[in-house]
């Protein structure tokens, strides 16, 4: 098992067990297609219609959360347009939702539970 496998699997429990996020509705390693390109998103929770509303992006903990890892998340978000962004290095969380009216993100202080999303 690789780090980032570790990170992801601890933090899908997390999201399930602590956050109540339904295991049904979430899907690993969702493969997109950007600019022509295949892409693989991490995570990825849907609606109950099965539009995607959550992108997670794991890196292993000795990976730090910089901006290249929030640019990765928000070229695979061109696609998805999801609500809701988060990162995750087994150590450090961020969470932020998208505000497509206003053209911005607002980073939470926490991960949302999933009646709050």
């Amino acid at each position: 098992m690789t780090p980032e496998e570790w990170v992801r699997q601890h933090f899908v429990h997390f999201l399930v067990k602590y956050k109540n996020y339904p295991s049904a509705l979430m899907a690993n390693e969702v493969q997109i297609i950007l600019n022509g390109a295949k892409k693989r998103c991490d995570t990825v929770l849907y609606r109950r219609d099965l539009t995607a509303r959550l992108i997670v992006e794991y890196k292993a903990p000795d990976v730090a959360i910089t901006q290249a890892v929030f640019d990765q998340i928000t070229r695979y978000n061109m696609v998805l347009r999801v609500d809701y962004l988060i990162v995750s290095n087994g150590l450090q969380h961020y969470c932020c939702k998208m505000d497509y009216t206003d053209n911005k993100y607002t980073f939470l202080p926490d991960i949302p539970d999933y009646q709050s999303l």
